[in-house]
Protein backbone atom coordinates (compact mmCIF):
# COMPACT_ATOMS: atom_id res chain seq x y z
CA UNK A 1 0.00 0.00 0.00
CA UNK A 2 1.42 3.87 -0.88
CA UNK A 3 0.99 5.83 2.16
CA UNK A 4 2.16 8.94 0.63
CA UNK A 5 -0.41 11.94 0.17
CA UNK A 6 -1.32 14.33 -3.35
CA UNK A 7 -1.31 17.72 -3.26
CA UNK A 8 -5.05 17.73 -2.66
CA UNK A 9 -5.02 15.25 0.26
CA UNK A 10 -2.61 17.20 2.06
CA UNK A 11 -4.47 20.78 0.99
CA UNK A 12 -7.60 18.76 3.03
CA UNK A 13 -4.97 17.65 5.94
CA UNK A 14 -3.78 21.27 5.80
CA UNK A 15 -8.09 22.89 6.13
CA UNK A 16 -8.55 20.42 8.45
CA UNK A 17 -6.13 20.75 11.00
CA UNK A 18 -6.45 24.68 11.09
CA UNK A 19 -10.34 24.27 11.13
CA UNK A 20 -10.02 21.79 14.27
CA UNK A 21 -7.46 24.15 16.21
CA UNK A 22 -9.71 27.10 15.55
CA UNK A 23 -13.14 25.41 16.78
CA UNK A 24 -11.63 23.96 19.67
CA UNK A 25 -9.95 27.37 20.91
CA UNK A 26 -13.26 28.94 20.20
CA UNK A 27 -15.54 26.46 21.98
CA UNK A 28 -13.02 24.62 25.00
CA UNK A 29 -10.91 27.89 25.20
CA UNK A 30 -6.71 27.75 24.16
CA UNK A 31 -5.91 24.15 25.80
CA UNK A 32 -4.15 20.88 24.87
CA UNK A 33 -6.12 18.77 26.82
CA UNK A 34 -8.80 16.27 24.90
CA UNK A 35 -12.04 17.33 25.42
CA UNK A 36 -13.58 13.66 25.96
CA UNK A 37 -16.80 12.63 24.35
CA UNK A 38 -20.09 11.53 26.03
CA UNK A 39 -18.16 10.31 29.43
CA UNK A 40 -20.51 12.64 31.43
CA UNK A 41 -23.38 13.69 29.22
CA UNK A 42 -25.02 14.85 32.33
CA UNK A 43 -23.12 17.65 32.37
CA UNK A 44 -25.38 20.30 31.21
CA UNK A 45 -22.08 22.88 30.45
CA UNK A 46 -20.28 20.43 28.43
CA UNK A 47 -23.44 19.05 26.91
CA UNK A 48 -23.59 22.11 25.44
CA UNK A 49 -20.68 22.46 24.41
CA UNK A 50 -20.36 19.08 22.81
CA UNK A 51 -23.57 20.40 20.89
CA UNK A 52 -22.36 23.52 19.72
CA UNK A 53 -19.34 21.79 18.28
CA UNK A 54 -21.62 19.01 16.69
CA UNK A 55 -23.26 22.09 14.78
CA UNK A 56 -20.43 23.42 13.42
CA UNK A 57 -18.58 20.08 12.25
CA UNK A 58 -22.23 19.89 10.27
CA UNK A 59 -21.95 23.54 8.83
CA UNK A 60 -18.91 22.95 8.09
CA UNK A 61 -19.46 19.31 6.07
CA UNK A 62 -17.23 17.54 8.36
CA UNK A 63 -20.14 15.50 10.43
CA UNK A 64 -20.49 12.65 7.95
CA UNK A 65 -17.76 12.54 5.67
CA UNK A 66 -18.18 8.66 5.09
CA UNK A 67 -21.88 9.05 4.65
CA UNK A 68 -23.39 9.02 0.86
CA UNK A 69 -24.17 12.62 -0.67
CA UNK A 70 -27.22 11.19 -1.20
CA UNK A 71 -28.28 10.67 2.36
CA UNK A 72 -26.70 14.09 3.62
CA UNK A 73 -22.70 13.09 3.91
CA UNK A 74 -19.60 14.31 1.97
CA UNK A 75 -19.22 10.78 0.19
CA UNK A 76 -15.72 11.00 1.02
CA UNK A 77 -12.69 8.76 -0.16
CA UNK A 78 -10.97 6.14 2.19
CA UNK A 79 -7.75 8.43 2.49
CA UNK A 80 -10.07 11.36 3.41
CA UNK A 81 -11.61 9.52 6.03
CA UNK A 82 -8.38 8.78 7.70
CA UNK A 83 -6.78 12.07 7.39
CA UNK A 84 -9.95 12.98 9.13
CA UNK A 85 -9.66 10.15 12.00
CA UNK A 86 -6.32 11.07 12.33
CA UNK A 87 -6.41 14.78 12.76
CA UNK A 88 -9.34 14.63 15.07
CA UNK A 89 -7.58 12.45 17.42
CA UNK A 90 -4.50 14.21 17.82
CA UNK A 91 -6.51 16.89 18.46
CA UNK A 92 -8.36 15.06 21.48
CA UNK A 93 -11.98 15.96 19.91
CA UNK A 94 -14.95 13.62 19.58
CA UNK A 95 -14.91 12.07 16.19
CA UNK A 96 -19.06 12.86 15.68
CA UNK A 97 -20.01 15.67 17.65
CA UNK A 98 -22.64 14.95 20.04
CA UNK A 99 -24.42 12.68 17.90
CA UNK A 100 -22.39 9.40 17.56
CA UNK A 101 -24.33 6.54 18.18
CA UNK A 102 -26.59 7.92 14.80
CA UNK A 103 -23.84 8.92 12.56
CA UNK A 104 -21.43 6.40 13.58
CA UNK A 105 -23.59 3.21 13.71
CA UNK A 106 -27.80 3.82 13.49
CA UNK A 107 -27.12 6.09 10.59
CA UNK A 108 -24.93 3.76 8.34
CA UNK A 109 -27.06 0.79 9.27
CA UNK A 110 -30.76 2.72 8.31
CA UNK A 111 -28.52 3.80 5.13
CA UNK A 112 -28.12 -0.23 4.24
CA UNK A 113 -31.01 -1.80 6.17
CA UNK A 114 -34.07 0.53 6.46
CA UNK A 115 -36.18 1.42 4.37
CA UNK A 116 -37.00 5.06 2.18
CA UNK A 117 -39.50 5.93 3.75
CA UNK A 118 -37.27 5.60 7.28
CA UNK A 119 -33.82 7.30 5.98
CA UNK A 120 -35.96 10.13 4.65
CA UNK A 121 -37.50 10.49 8.09
CA UNK A 122 -34.59 10.07 10.36
CA UNK A 123 -31.64 11.05 8.60
CA UNK A 124 -31.38 14.49 8.36
CA UNK A 125 -32.26 15.26 11.93
CA UNK A 126 -29.49 12.95 12.78
CA UNK A 127 -26.50 15.01 10.50
CA UNK A 128 -27.76 18.56 12.45
CA UNK A 129 -28.23 17.36 16.14
CA UNK A 130 -31.75 18.33 16.31
CA UNK A 131 -32.27 14.54 17.17
CA UNK A 132 -30.02 12.53 19.46
CA UNK A 133 -29.59 8.93 19.18
CA UNK A 134 -28.94 6.22 21.88
CA UNK A 135 -28.28 2.37 21.58
CA UNK A 136 -31.06 0.15 23.42
CA UNK A 137 -29.18 -3.66 23.78
CA UNK A 138 -27.57 -4.88 26.96
CA UNK A 139 -29.69 -5.33 30.15
CA UNK A 140 -29.40 -6.73 33.58
CA UNK A 141 -28.91 -10.70 32.13
CA UNK A 142 -27.94 -10.22 28.56
CA UNK A 143 -24.97 -7.67 28.14
CA UNK A 144 -22.43 -9.88 25.58
CA UNK A 145 -24.57 -12.53 25.49
CA UNK A 146 -26.81 -10.08 23.75
CA UNK A 147 -29.29 -12.78 21.96
CA UNK A 148 -30.58 -13.57 25.70
CA UNK A 149 -32.19 -10.28 25.90
CA UNK A 150 -35.80 -10.43 27.29
CA UNK A 151 -37.35 -6.67 26.91
CA UNK A 152 -40.55 -8.10 24.85
CA UNK A 153 -42.80 -6.36 22.21
CA UNK A 154 -46.02 -8.00 21.70
CA UNK A 155 -47.10 -7.50 18.05
CA UNK A 156 -50.37 -6.13 16.89
CA UNK A 157 -51.21 -5.29 13.76
CA UNK A 158 -50.40 -1.77 13.97
CA UNK A 159 -47.86 -1.17 16.86
CA UNK A 160 -45.85 -2.82 19.00
CA UNK A 161 -46.43 -2.68 23.28
CA UNK A 162 -42.78 -2.97 24.99
CA UNK A 163 -42.43 -4.09 28.48
CA UNK A 164 -38.84 -4.42 30.24
CA UNK A 165 -35.26 -2.92 30.92
CA UNK A 166 -32.06 -1.61 29.28
CA UNK A 167 -29.03 -0.63 30.92
CA UNK A 168 -25.87 0.81 29.96
CA UNK A 169 -27.33 3.02 27.75
CA UNK A 170 -25.08 5.95 26.74
CA UNK A 171 -27.27 9.32 25.82
CA UNK A 172 -30.22 7.63 27.18
CA UNK A 173 -30.49 10.95 29.14
CA UNK A 174 -30.14 13.25 26.14
CA UNK A 175 -31.80 11.00 23.03
CA UNK A 176 -35.03 12.40 21.40
CA UNK A 177 -34.15 8.73 19.54
CA UNK A 178 -33.54 5.13 20.38
CA UNK A 179 -33.18 1.97 18.00
CA UNK A 180 -34.58 -0.75 20.64
CA UNK A 181 -33.79 -4.56 20.38
CA UNK A 182 -37.13 -6.56 21.61
CA UNK A 183 -37.70 -10.38 21.48
CA UNK A 184 -41.02 -10.38 19.45
CA UNK A 185 -41.40 -14.44 19.38
CA UNK A 186 -40.70 -15.56 22.61
CA UNK A 187 -40.83 -19.40 21.43
CA UNK A 188 -38.32 -19.00 18.54
CA UNK A 189 -34.83 -20.12 18.85
CA UNK A 190 -32.77 -16.77 20.67
CA UNK A 191 -31.71 -15.43 17.96
CA UNK A 192 -34.49 -16.11 15.59
CA UNK A 193 -37.06 -14.13 17.84
CA UNK A 194 -35.77 -10.91 17.83
CA UNK A 195 -36.88 -7.52 16.21
CA UNK A 196 -35.05 -4.28 15.57
CA UNK A 197 -37.35 -0.76 16.58
CA UNK A 198 -36.91 2.84 16.52
CA UNK A 199 -38.43 4.73 19.74
CA UNK A 200 -39.22 8.17 20.42
CA UNK A 201 -37.76 8.28 23.82
CA UNK A 202 -40.65 11.34 24.56
CA UNK A 203 -42.98 8.48 24.42
CA UNK A 204 -44.89 7.41 27.44
CA UNK A 205 -44.20 4.48 29.14
CA UNK A 206 -40.33 5.41 28.93
CA UNK A 207 -38.39 6.14 32.43
CA UNK A 208 -34.69 6.58 32.42
CA UNK A 209 -32.31 6.49 35.04
CA UNK A 210 -28.82 8.07 35.11
CA UNK A 211 -25.80 5.78 36.73
CA UNK A 212 -23.15 7.53 38.25
CA UNK A 213 -19.62 5.38 37.82
CA UNK A 214 -16.66 5.69 40.32
CA UNK A 215 -15.32 8.12 37.95
CA UNK A 216 -17.96 10.35 38.75
CA UNK A 217 -19.12 10.56 35.61
CA UNK A 218 -22.94 9.52 34.55
CA UNK A 219 -22.74 8.64 31.16
CA UNK A 220 -24.60 5.56 31.21
CA UNK A 221 -28.53 4.75 31.94
CA UNK A 222 -31.05 2.05 32.71
CA UNK A 223 -34.17 2.63 31.15
CA UNK A 224 -37.65 0.71 32.15
CA UNK A 225 -40.46 0.43 29.22
CA UNK A 226 -43.91 0.25 30.97
CA UNK A 227 -46.51 -0.91 27.86
CA UNK A 228 -44.67 1.79 25.70
CA UNK A 229 -46.30 1.72 22.02
CA UNK A 230 -44.66 1.95 19.24
CA UNK A 231 -45.75 2.10 15.44
CA UNK A 232 -45.50 -0.85 13.14
CA UNK A 233 -43.69 1.13 10.13
CA UNK A 234 -41.04 1.62 12.82
CA UNK A 235 -39.61 -1.54 12.52
CA UNK A 236 -36.38 -2.24 10.31
CA UNK A 237 -36.18 -5.14 8.48
CA UNK A 238 -38.33 -8.04 8.91
CA UNK A 239 -40.42 -8.94 12.06
CA UNK A 240 -38.16 -11.69 14.26
CA UNK A 241 -35.46 -10.63 11.81
CA UNK A 242 -33.71 -7.83 14.02
CA UNK A 243 -30.76 -10.26 14.81
CA UNK A 244 -29.21 -9.32 11.37
CA UNK A 245 -29.82 -5.95 11.74
CA UNK A 246 -28.47 -5.85 15.38
CA UNK A 247 -25.01 -7.70 14.22
CA UNK A 248 -24.68 -4.76 11.00
CA UNK A 249 -25.01 -1.91 14.11
CA UNK A 250 -22.67 -3.60 16.28
CA UNK A 251 -19.88 -4.16 13.30
CA UNK A 252 -20.30 -0.08 12.51
CA UNK A 253 -19.79 0.17 15.89
CA UNK A 254 -16.48 -1.95 16.29
CA UNK A 255 -15.27 -0.69 13.06
CA UNK A 256 -14.87 2.64 14.93
CA UNK A 257 -14.12 0.95 17.90
CA UNK A 258 -10.37 1.52 16.92
CA UNK A 259 -10.64 4.98 16.44
CA UNK A 260 -12.93 6.01 19.30
CA UNK A 261 -9.84 5.32 21.20
CA UNK A 262 -7.02 8.01 20.67
CA UNK A 263 -4.19 5.47 22.12
CA UNK A 264 -1.98 8.09 20.31
CA UNK A 265 -2.60 10.77 22.15
CA UNK A 266 -2.37 8.31 24.80
CA UNK A 267 0.94 7.60 24.13
CA UNK A 268 2.16 10.97 23.74
CA UNK A 269 1.12 12.00 26.96
CA UNK A 270 2.47 8.89 28.39
CA UNK A 271 5.90 9.81 27.01
CA UNK A 272 5.69 13.20 28.50
CA UNK A 273 5.17 11.73 31.93
CA UNK A 274 8.06 9.63 31.95
CA UNK A 275 10.02 12.79 31.43
CA UNK A 276 8.78 14.02 34.31
CA UNK A 277 8.94 11.39 36.41
CA UNK A 278 11.63 9.46 38.55
CA UNK A 279 11.86 5.61 37.94
CA UNK A 280 14.51 3.57 40.01
CA UNK A 281 16.27 6.68 40.69
CA UNK A 282 16.49 8.29 37.44
CA UNK A 283 14.35 10.30 34.83
CA UNK A 284 12.12 7.38 33.96
CA UNK A 285 11.84 8.10 30.06
CA UNK A 286 16.49 6.92 30.19
CA UNK A 287 15.24 3.95 32.10
CA UNK A 288 15.27 0.67 29.85
CA UNK A 289 13.02 -1.04 31.09
CA UNK A 290 10.45 1.50 30.50
CA UNK A 291 12.17 2.66 27.25
CA UNK A 292 11.36 -1.10 26.12
CA UNK A 293 7.51 -0.37 27.14
CA UNK A 294 7.30 2.78 25.29
CA UNK A 295 9.36 1.35 22.35
CA UNK A 296 6.65 -1.58 22.50
CA UNK A 297 3.54 0.40 22.88
CA UNK A 298 4.51 2.90 19.64
CA UNK A 299 4.96 -0.59 17.74
CA UNK A 300 1.33 -1.53 18.97
CA UNK A 301 -0.22 2.05 18.32
CA UNK A 302 1.20 1.66 14.70
CA UNK A 303 -0.28 -1.80 13.51
CA UNK A 304 -3.73 -0.17 15.00
CA UNK A 305 -3.40 3.03 13.09
CA UNK A 306 -2.92 0.10 10.01
CA UNK A 307 -5.64 -2.09 11.39
CA UNK A 308 -7.84 0.77 10.74
CA UNK A 309 -6.61 1.50 7.24
CA UNK A 310 -7.80 -2.00 6.60
CA UNK A 311 -11.21 -1.76 8.16
CA UNK A 312 -11.78 1.46 5.93
CA UNK A 313 -10.17 -0.16 3.19
CA UNK A 314 -13.21 -2.87 2.92
CA UNK A 315 -15.78 -0.59 3.70
CA UNK A 316 -14.89 1.59 0.88
CA UNK A 317 -14.73 -1.75 -1.65
CA UNK A 318 -18.44 -1.94 -0.37
CA UNK A 319 -18.18 -5.48 1.72
CA UNK A 320 -19.76 -4.00 4.04
CA UNK A 321 -18.83 -4.62 7.82
CA UNK A 322 -17.75 -7.52 8.84
CA UNK A 323 -16.33 -9.70 11.66
CA UNK A 324 -12.58 -8.35 11.03
CA UNK A 325 -13.85 -5.30 12.49
CA UNK A 326 -13.71 -6.83 15.81
CA UNK A 327 -9.77 -6.68 15.91
CA UNK A 328 -9.69 -3.04 15.65
CA UNK A 329 -12.29 -3.06 18.57
CA UNK A 330 -9.94 -5.68 20.20
CA UNK A 331 -6.63 -4.20 19.81
CA UNK A 332 -7.53 -0.20 20.40
CA UNK A 333 -9.30 -1.35 24.05
CA UNK A 334 -6.78 -3.65 25.07
CA UNK A 335 -3.83 -1.46 24.37
CA UNK A 336 -5.59 1.58 25.89
CA UNK A 337 -6.12 -0.23 29.25
CA UNK A 338 -2.32 -1.77 29.03
CA UNK A 339 -1.26 2.29 28.59
CA UNK A 340 -3.04 3.36 31.34
CA UNK A 341 -2.02 0.07 33.76
CA UNK A 342 1.82 1.57 33.09
CA UNK A 343 1.03 5.08 33.51
CA UNK A 344 -0.24 3.73 36.98
CA UNK A 345 3.35 1.68 37.56
CA UNK A 346 4.69 5.33 36.78
CA UNK A 347 2.56 7.32 38.89
CA UNK A 348 2.46 5.12 42.08
CA UNK A 349 0.56 7.01 44.67
CA UNK A 350 0.04 10.03 43.00
CA UNK A 351 -2.23 8.13 40.30
CA UNK A 352 -5.01 8.80 42.98
CA UNK A 353 -5.10 12.38 42.54
CA UNK A 354 -7.69 13.79 40.77
CA UNK A 355 -7.89 17.06 38.69
CA UNK A 356 -7.29 19.88 40.72
CA UNK A 357 -5.79 18.26 43.80
CA UNK A 358 -2.62 19.35 45.03
CA UNK A 359 0.49 17.55 43.75
CA UNK A 360 -1.84 15.64 40.57
CA UNK A 361 1.16 15.26 37.80
CA UNK A 362 0.01 16.34 34.46
CA UNK A 363 -3.35 18.25 36.00
CA UNK A 364 -4.60 15.01 37.27
CA UNK A 365 -5.94 13.45 34.10
CA UNK A 366 -4.88 10.20 34.68
CA UNK A 367 -7.26 8.61 37.01
CA UNK A 368 -9.94 9.15 34.89
CA UNK A 369 -8.46 7.29 32.48
CA UNK A 370 -7.44 4.94 34.98
CA UNK A 371 -10.45 3.87 36.66
CA UNK A 372 -12.23 3.69 33.33
CA UNK A 373 -9.65 1.75 31.03
CA UNK A 374 -11.00 -1.81 31.80
CA UNK A 375 -15.08 -0.56 30.91
CA UNK A 376 -13.70 0.11 27.30
CA UNK A 377 -12.62 -3.40 27.17
CA UNK A 378 -16.34 -4.64 28.44
CA UNK A 379 -18.51 -2.07 26.40
CA UNK A 380 -19.61 -2.48 22.47
CA UNK A 381 -18.77 -6.65 23.29
CA UNK A 382 -16.29 -7.31 25.82
CA UNK A 383 -12.55 -8.50 24.55
CA UNK A 384 -13.40 -12.12 25.57
CA UNK A 385 -16.32 -12.24 22.84
CA UNK A 386 -14.32 -10.11 20.29
CA UNK A 387 -11.74 -13.05 20.41
CA UNK A 388 -14.20 -15.21 20.47
CA UNK A 389 -15.39 -13.84 16.93
CA UNK A 390 -12.03 -13.72 15.67
CA UNK A 391 -10.98 -17.18 16.22
CA UNK A 392 -14.50 -18.78 14.81
CA UNK A 393 -15.63 -16.17 12.51
CA UNK A 394 -12.25 -14.95 10.87
CA UNK A 395 -9.98 -17.79 11.51
CA UNK A 396 -11.88 -20.59 11.21
CA UNK A 397 -11.72 -22.13 14.27
CA UNK A 398 -13.59 -24.74 15.90
CA UNK A 399 -15.82 -23.59 18.86
CA UNK A 400 -14.58 -24.01 22.82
Amino acid sequence: MDFTFSPEQDAFRARLRQWLRATKAEIWGDTDEPVGGLEDAADDARWARLMRYHRALHDAGYVALHWPRQWGGAGAGLVEQVIYQDEVLAAGLPLYGANIIAIDRVGPTLIALGSDQQRKRYLGPMLTGEEIWCQGYSEPNAGSDLASLATRAEVRPDKFIVNGQKVWTSLANRAHMQVLLVRTDPHAPKHKGISYLIVDMRSPGITVRPLVQMTGEAGFNEIFYDNLEVPRENLVGELNGGWQVSLATLMYERISGGARHPVERMLEDLIALAREVSFEGMIAARHPYVRQRLAQFAIEVRCLRLTRYRALTAMMREQGPGPESSFGKLAATELNLHIQLFASELLGPYAQLAPGAVGALQNGRWLGRILSARANTIAAGSSEIQRNIIGERVLGLPKG
